[in-house]
């Protein structure tokens, strides 16, 4: 068998990074799309409580408060359009989960309006249960380093930007966070922007877990918080 020249196979791994970074683009570009359709649609919390009910409530908790000795994640109360996002996510592949993978296949769950209507759904839900926290022994460094580094995007109440589309962390399950946190850093979540990984990668074990643990005991917002549709009317 003739080997191929170190320049020939040079050529050919180029062109498959650019191959790859093109499917990619392309992806990212098609689920960008599919959002906004979706956020143009009018919501239905009642149906989207039932859909919930029925294709997440195993994983989640029938009132999304989540599990944290498997480090699922909370939902109860989190921004509508940062969950019709990673909805968007799932069902185009570009998240990682093998279990979202699963419930995405369902044909109800790769709808726009279903999205819309989960999502609604979830924003109106109160956080009724305490959220899992850490050992408490480094609050005071996660605070200073959610300040000062997280706030700008998170906002300074940890409850994610005007937008809609940064989520909010407080009151979030311990694990939970540790756990994406270290997926971040790791560059499993590859929906996220590469100045965030970078900065992430930065941080050591200790500087993760403290970071978790403040935002885990910021108390669950009183008034859920409401999102604004893009006709002005109000999601709640």
């Amino acid at each position: 068998m003739a080997w191929m020249s170190g320049r020939r196979v040079a050529v050919v791994v180029c062109a498959l990074i650019a191959l790859e970074s093109s499917i990619a683009s392309a992806s990212e570009e098609a689920v960008d799309r599919t959002t906004q359709q979706a956020l143009e649609l009018d919501a239905h919390p009642q149906r989207g409580a039932s859909v919930f009910r029925e294709s997440c409530s195993r994983c989640h908790g029938i009132e999304a408060q989540g599990d944290p000795s498997r480090a699922i994640p909370a939902l109860a109360g989190q921004r509508f359009k940062y969950i019709v996002r990673q909805l968007a996510d799932f069902a185009g592949a570009e998240r990682d989960s093998a279990t979202m993978h699963r419930v995405v296949t369902q044909a109800e769950l790769r709808e726009p309006q279903t999205w819309v209507d989960i999502a609604a759904y979830l924003n109106s839900v109160p956080m009724t249960r305490p959220a899992q926290v850490g050992d408490g022994a480094h609050i005071g460094l996660g605070r200073g380093i959610f300040h000062e580094q997280c706030a700008s995007c998170h906002r300074a109440d940890a409850h994610g930007d005007a937008e809609g589309f940064m989520p909010s962390l407080r009151h979030q399950h311990y694990s939970y966070l540790v756990a994406q946190l270290r997926k971040l850093a790791e560059g499993y979540r590859h929906n996220v922007d590469e100045d965030l990984v970078r900065f992430l990668r930065s941080f050591d074990d200790e500087e993760i877990r403290a970071t978790a643990d403040y935002l885990s005991r910021l108390p669950a917002l009183t008034s859920v918080h409401k999102t604004m549709r893009h006709d002005g009317t109000v999601v709640d």
